[in-house]
């Protein structure tokens, strides 16, 4: 049986964020929404999503298929009724499809809008994304869940006994490393991944994971709930993020309620704000409506796409939008929405060159021996600066 997690309307709702990726790529907790579904379903998975997408993140299909919505997280009561689901029948949840069962010959007219015969109703909670800022919003639910999904009936590695844990709820994995540092799991669990490195004098509250192969430098202050995914280097304050991974905020700065995708990187002393001056909800920027969304949140900080890049001394006002590539610097506070593939700062922009742009995604990954800029992902960043071009001219 073949699970693919397939895109609905939430992935516009969730750009500039799903430019590079499908809404099942992206990590909330400690897993992608993607290695989720794999874990709880102990399967493979592939992707329904745009076609300039699926080179990179391809479609499986087989005799019998379950579609499964990548928008939504998975928990124990969800996998049960989907897995129940007979050929032809599907699973919704309020105007939500969830899941659908196909065989091979009707999956290639599968609709993610379609309407099918045999529905069910699902009327238990669940945890959907479907916008940039659910992501830090929901990942201390989903922080906590991930923590029991790979560690249930396991033991923690040891770590030096120069570090403090308070509480119970802490796991390290072989190859984690951490010397002179607090961990305090009295609010939620630690998770601290393969390869990871937690350098001296940091203090961390949970809930908090740090993936594979990242590094926490000297003297940084972590808050929960906070996930910092792998290959990654952070320093200076951080407060309710959600970094997805070859990302660095090597420096001081205060992180918080935020976003942040891959291939960034965050100029010392760069800081966003999260809170208004006079304490009112915060807006964002939404792609659908190309206007200011009501968020409901008092507490909404940056959201920043992949390869986006500041320079030192960067300050982001609370509510604020960066699109994919963009490259901001300068004084003085940059708008709230800066499109995708800019260049500048408070004084203004112009587009980003994509000859430019992509000569600097070439060194920058370059620095990561075990990957690649391959022509998946140049192809990639080439449609989306064709898709983002109206949003430059404005």
């Amino acid at each position: 049986m073949a699970i693919i997690l397939f895109d609905d309307d939430a992935r516009n709702t969730l750009l500039p964020l799903t430019y590079t990726r499908p809404v099942a790529d992206l990590r909330i907790g400690i897993l992608t929404i993607a290695e989720k579904w794999a874990k709880y379903l102990d399967s493979d998975f592939s992707f329904h999503t745009q076609p300039y997408l699926q080179a990179k993140f391809p479609l499986n299909i087989q005799s019998d298929n379950i579609f499964i919505n990548g928008a939504v997280c998975p928990d124990e009561d969800i996998v049960a009724a989907i897995q129940n689901l007979g050929n032809g029948r599907a699973l919704r949840y309020k105007d939500t499809l969830i899941a659908v069962r196909l065989s091979g010959t009707h999956a290639g007219e599968f609709n993610p809008n379609g309407a099918y015969t045999f529905e069910m109703v699902y009327d238990k909670e669940l945890v959907i994304i479907k916008h940039p800022e659910d992501i830090f919003k929901k990942n201390d639910t989903e922080l906590r869940k991930d923590f029991k999904l790979l560690t249930n009936g396991r033991q923690s590695a040891s770590i030096s006994s120069t570090n403090t844990i308070i509480g119970n709820d802490f796991f390290a994995e072989e190859g984690a490393q951490a010397e002179c540092c607090t961990f305090s799991t009295i609010n939620g669990p630690i998770y601290l991944a393969a390869d990871t490195e937690v350098w001296e004098g940091t203090n961390i509250r949970g809930p908090f994971a740090l993936c594979d192969h990242s590094q926490i430098k000297m003297g940084t202050k972590i808050y929960g709930a906070t996930t910092i995914g792998p290959y990654c280097r952070i320093g200076g304050e951080v407060n309710n993020a959600v970094v997805w991974g070859y990302a660095n905020k090597g420096h001081e700065g205060y992180l918080g309620n935020a976003v942040v995708g891959e291939w960034c990187n965050l100029g010392a002393d760069t800081n966003n704000s999260n809170l208004k001056n006079n304490y009112s909800d915060v807006k964002l920027w939404d792609y659908p409506t190309q206007s200011m969304r009501k968020t409901g949140l008092q507490f909404c900080g940056l959201i920043m796409a992949d390869h986006a890049k500041c320079g030192i001394n960067t300050m982001f006002n609370t509510g604020t939008v960066v699109g994919v590539g963009a490259n901001v610097f300068g004084g003085g506070y940059p708008p709230n929405y800066i499109p995708d593939f800019s260049w500048g700062g408070a004084d203004g922009f112009v587009e980003y060159g994509f000859d430019k742009m992509m000569e600097t995604t070439d060194r920058v990954i370059a620095r990561r021996q075990h990957r690649k800029f391959n022509d998946a992902e140049k192809k990639i960043l080439t449609e989306v600066f064709k898709l983002t071009q109206p949003y430059r001219e404005k």
